[in-house]
């Protein structure tokens, strides 16, 4: 078979891989891929069709895209970890900014003004859950979460970490994952009818291994877990550590983890002025008191504000670089690449233009509207508005057991309506039978809930 040279990929020269063969020993590029089983190599040449101008490509790429329907088309009831809110206008113009859009770490001599803007970000999200260090972000509450947990797990120097079953499955997947094979998993139980930790099945969980519990609050299925303080004393008896996921958006609400004894907090940054897209748009904080114990921890970057040789001058910049993977790539406690830094300084934005009023306001308008939304759902038969008897914030389980009707039927009919319907729990959680998790924030107004409802009515009358 003829090998082509192409001009924009190096290397292509048949000399100048016939070097490079011969100084790593190989013989041919083909034993290079000796490692990848015979099965999966393919063994017939790609049918790349041939290169299409910029506008003809422009045309493929808008056709494609137009057969997808968002939420600017339907009325959206699905959150499960990619929320609807609204974005001020601001966060966008801002994070389009050429000098944070472009910027990669960001050095004082090339970047003036991001460390700072990352260091007002830290500020405010540390205020918001009433903790006194937060990091650059991580890509995502997974991660977030994920980091969490081996902090947890080097402070203690213990290898066990207990994880509510609660948790999203998503982010459970990613948290093991991450920790094998050095950490050992074990889940525990909760209420069937409340969604909140079984503290029986904790307390015999609650072994002198264990580094730290992880749960979120609120959790994946939007119940609030009220036993925090109980659980953070059970915890301490045994020196384990509180790790607790949060949606930050509820805490213009509810009381931040820290006030129950939280040890970490994290979570997504999302709900804080990210629009929702088909993929990114997640960024992971994590956040933790001014303790040197936790702050040695951190693998990623963290910013901190220092007096100049100038009185009455302020510098922006790294605290302890040196624990960083940036600093010494061998010996970092985890390795740390590009982040979501961006997001950040988006979330700050959000938080800066909304203040404690406006996030108490945002929350009461999601608690009201949800609130709503499971009185009227309680009205049609059959149906279940909640499934728990716990509060919950911004999402809850719609049971349909009793309607004959499964949850991916449901929805297939709730497209017809224009309506894309909560997410299917079946498989996740098959003990809830056919429940969906539905999601409703200060996006949705009476009268979404209202066509909800009346859509499913028609839909569960047939």
């Amino acid at each position: 078979m003829s090998q082509k040279v192409h001009p924009y990929i190096p290397n292509m020269v048949p000399e100048v891989q016939e070097e490079m063969l011969k100084v790593i020993g190989a013989k041919s590029i083909m034993e290079l891929y000796s490692c990848i089983p015979d099965e999966l190599r393919l063994k017939k040449d790609l049918k790349i069709p041939r290169a299409l101008t910029e506008y003809e490509l422009r045309r493929h790429i808008e056709t494609t895209l137009n057969k997808n329907i968002s939420t600017n088309e339907y009325v959206n009831f699905l959150g499960a970890g990619c929320w609807q809110h609204f974005i001020p206008a601001v966060c966008d113009e801002i994070n389009q900014r050429s000098e944070f859009v472009t910027a990669y770490a960001g050095e004082p001599y090339e970047d003036h003004g991001r460390f700072q803007a990352l260091f007002e970000y830290q500020s405010l999200v540390a205020e918001l859950v009433d903790m006194d260090v937060v990091n650059v972000p991580t890509f995502d509450w997974g991660q977030a979460a994920a980091t969490s947990i081996r902090m947890a797990s080097r402070i203690t120097g213990r290898k066990k970490i207990l994880l509510a079953e609660t948790v999203a499955p998503e982010r459970s997947k990613i948290i093991v994952n991450y920790g094998t094979p050095d950490l050992h998993f074990e889940f525990v139980k909760f209420d069937i009818q409340s969604g909140e930790i079984n503290l029986d099945d904790l307390k015999a969980k609650l072994t002198e291994d264990v580094a730290a519990l992880y749960f979120e609050n609120p959790s994946y299925l939007g119940f609030i877990e009220s036993q925090g303080g109980e659980i953070s004393n059970l915890l301490k008896e045994k020196g384990v550590l509180m790790v607790v996921g949060v949606d930050p958006i509820s805490l213009g609400v509810l009381a931040p983890p820290s006030h129950y004894g939280a040890d970490i907090v994290c979570g997504d940054l999302q709900p804080l002025g990210m629009h929702m897209n088909f993929s990114g748009g997640q960024s992971g904080f994590i956040a933790t008191h001014d303790e040197p114990t936790f702050v040695n921890e951190y693998p990623s970057r963290l910013f901190g504000i220092i007096p100049t040789v100038k009185e009455g001058e302020y510098g922006f910049g790294d605290v302890a670089y040196e624990r960083t993977s940036f600093a010494h790539r061998e010996k970092g406690k985890e390795s740390v690449g590009t982040q979501t830094a961006l997001w950040g300084i988006t979330a700050g934005v959000y938080l800066a233009l909304l203040g404690p009023n406006g996030m108490q306001e945002v929350g009461q308008t999601i608690m009201q509207n949800s609130q709503y939304a499971v009185q009227q759902l309680n009205q049609i038969d059959g149906v279940k508005g909640c499934r728990f008897n716990s509060p919950f914030f911004k999402e809850f389980i719609v049971d349909f057991n009793n309607t004959g009707f499964t949850v991916e039927q449901i929805n297939k009919e709730l497209q017809e309506y224009n309506i894309f319907g909560g997410k299917d729990l079946s498989k996740e959680f098959p003990e809830f039978g056919q429940s969906g998790l539905f999601c409703v924030t200060e996006v949705h107004s009476i009268e979404d809930i209202d066509h909800l409802v009346k859509s499913l009515k028609r839909i569960l009358a047939k």
